[in-house]
């Protein structure tokens, strides 16, 4: 697809515009008016005294729209204003020709709770609700739940303060590699060796960390381990991390402590063992779908009864607060399957049900051997909406969304929970809250500027080979953080 541009710098908002209709092709975003294409867009903007004249151009499939507005310039001195009327303009062409609205609109963002907050706070909750469905044309349905869960959001974001923090480690290692996923894992048969320096290096970082947060006053509110899966590691590599975040940091506001364990296949009863002799306060358990079928098909080497088994291992070993992960649009899934998924969980009751919406990246070994599913956009928004009426009638309340790029039906996804039980750490990372320190190869401090949305982030090489050989310039990476404070102070 080529995406021609003139006389404005909007090409990233165009650019995710189009990808939301066309999440397979190659776009080719340009200013020369002369590449040509059978899948072409074009937007201009054009001043004329005292109007703009806005200009969008489709042509797919032999057929080709034209849409144009005239619009006071005064009217386009907002933020922002120009760049959203011209996307309600494509997005008109977009949604004619391809016969399909997608439910968030022109909305392309990862976050929408948060700009729905900071709408809210500017004009109200009734004008902001108004200006997702008129402004950004997000569907009735989406709005409300966007709402709902801004408001299940607020009492926790309201507990951080201007010195909290977060703290986050990466394990970047599987059993194996999902076939939808695009992270920066290893396999264990590949790097079973890099395991034990690893661990080690990790608590050194996780030492100088430690340092780092307590020369700055700051007051560490949750904990996530993440990866990769982190019990991936054996029980004793657990308690020896676990272990030196107890001994680094100071723990008496800490609310939470989450280890994602993951993969059923990786979970047993000393490594739950550990996580509890540690601090671990809140376990995440991802069957992602009860279906065997859809397993394989996705390169899962556990069934829906290693999911089940895991789950009831972890309630006997004394794990209070169990998350579950699943995602809808899944190939060879359908809805009926989904909701039979949706019954096994519902009887199991979790404490938080995480609900994705699948998400195709380029890196992920589907969407590079040229697969296609057959979950269609519209057995995917069934799904999800399946997942929103069980869940909502079983006592779960919406309290985080996000969105990715190129899932399917432009969609979304949901962490619900029961009342008291959401996940503080996934409220501030979505909601971008506060700082959070990053632990771990692929791990990106973000330092968040007091009182302000203003963020640095501080990168840890992406490779676990990387994150070894080249150690001392992580630690070196690290006192940015202190300098990024030092402004303020």
């Amino acid at each position: 697809m080529v995406l021609q541009i003139e006389g404005h710098d909007f090409h990233y908002e165009m650019e995710n515009l189009c990808r939301i209709f066309f999440p397979y092709e190659k776009i080719v975003t340009t200013k020369d008016l002369s590449l040509d294409a059978s899948l072409l867009a074009y937007t201009g903007v054009f001043p004329q005294g005292n109007t703009v004249r806005l200009r969008a151009r489709l042509r797919m499939d032999g057929q080709e729209r034209t849409a144009e507005e005239a619009v006071p310039a005064a009217a386009l001195r907002q933020e922002k204003e120009c760049e959203r009327r011209l996307a309600v303009l494509l997005f008109g062409l977009l949604q004619e020709l391809c016969a399909y609205r997608p439910q968030w609109g022109i909305l392309t963002g990862v976050r929408p709770i948060k700009l729905l907050r900071r709408l809210t706070e500017e004009m109200g909750r009734d004008a902001a609700a108004s200006y997702f469905q008129n402004g950004l044309l997000v569907n009735g349905k989406k709005t409300e739940k966007s709402l709902e869960t801004m408001r299940w959001e607020e009492e926790i974001l309201a507990s951080s303060r201007p010195d909290s923090f977060s703290l986050y480690l990466s394990i970047p290692f599987c059993p194996t590699r999902c076939a939808y996923c695009s992270f920066v894992s290893q396999s264990v048969v590949q790097a079973a060796r890099l395991l034990p320096q690893y661990v080690a290096r990790l608590c050194e970082e996780v030492a100088e960390t430690g340092r780092l947060a307590a020369s700055l006053g700051l007051r560490l509110e949750s904990v996530y381990i993440g990866g990769g899966t982190p019990t991936t590691l054996s029980a004793e590599q657990l308690a020896q991390v676990m272990e030196a975040v107890r001994q680094n940091f100071d723990f008496s506001h800490c609310r939470e402590f989450t280890v994602e364990a993951g993969r059923p296949d990786t979970i047993n009863r000393e490594k739950l063992e550990a996580i509890l002799a540690h601090g671990g306060d809140r376990v995440s358990i991802n069957p992602q779908t009860f279906n065997d079928e859809v397993l394989r098909e996705i390169g899962r080497q556990h069934t829906a009864e290693q999911a089940l088994e895991a789950f009831a291992l972890a309630r006997r070993t004394g794990v209070k607060n169990i998350n579950m992960d699943l995602i809808v649009g899944l190939p060879k899934d359908t809805v009926e399957s989904f909701r039979e998924t949706m019954r096994q969980v519902l009887l199991l009751t979790p404490e938080s049900v995480t609900v994705h919406t699948l998400s195709l990246k380029r890196s992920s070994r589907i969407n590079q051997s040229g697969g296609r599913f057959d979950s269609s956009a519209a057995a995917a928004d069934q799904m999800l909406d399946e997942a929103d009426r069980s869940l909502s009638s079983a006592g779960y309340r919406p309290y985080y969304l996000y969105r990715q790029s190129r899932m399917v039906g432009n969609l979304e996804n949901t962490g619900w929970s029961l009342p008291g039980k959401e996940s503080a750490y996934n409220v501030f990372i979505m909601d971008e809250t506060h700082t959070i320190l990053a632990c771990g190869a692929g791990a990106v401090t973000k330092a968040k500027e007091p009182g302000k949305d203003h963020l640095q982030r501080i990168f840890n090489f992406k490779f676990p080979y990387e994150y070894l050989s080249r150690f001392q310039e992580i630690l070196d990476r690290k006192r940015q953080v202190k300098e990024f404070y030092e402004q303020f102070c």
